[in-house]
């Protein structure tokens, strides 16, 4: 045996302290405002009123593949992906394959109507 018995806890002697500033770019939430909802893209939890809803349309006959839409009125039915309504967020959900992850869909899905919906001006926006 070397000396050693169970586990340190986190503050025994060759715990460290955090380098690392606090995170303070994070709001809280205020939940009783509304149902509050996470981005697929920052992680981020948000209220449902501040994040665009996404989903599979599979109305589309013409082809086998489902496209993906932004639900403006949050209803369609099926399972939904929630993201912010920013670049930032889509680039990061793209990059880390987020959106199909969260739609239960096997492949890769075209984020142009939701990339169309983000970069549309304020007065246009879904």
């Amino acid at each position: 045996m070397t000396g050693r018995r169970g586990r340190l806890s986190s503050t025994g002697p060759r715990a460290r302290t955090s380098t690392m500033p606090p995170d303070t770019t994070t709001r809280p939430v205020d939940t009783g405002s509304g149902p509050v909802r996470t981005c697929v893209g920052c992680r981020e939890r948000d209220l449902r009123s501040a994040l665009l809803r996404l989903v599979l349309d599979r109305s589309g006959a013409s082809t086998d593949e489902p496209r993906l839409v932004v639900d403006a009125g949050r209803s369609l039915p099926g399972r939904g992906a929630w993201l912010h309504a920013s670049t930032r967020c889509l680039e990061t959900a793209e990059r880390r394959r987020a959106v199909p992850r969260a739609l239960r869909v096997a492949g890769p899905l075209d984020l142009a109507a939701v990339r169309t919906a983000i970069e549309a001006p304020p007065g246009e926006q879904v």
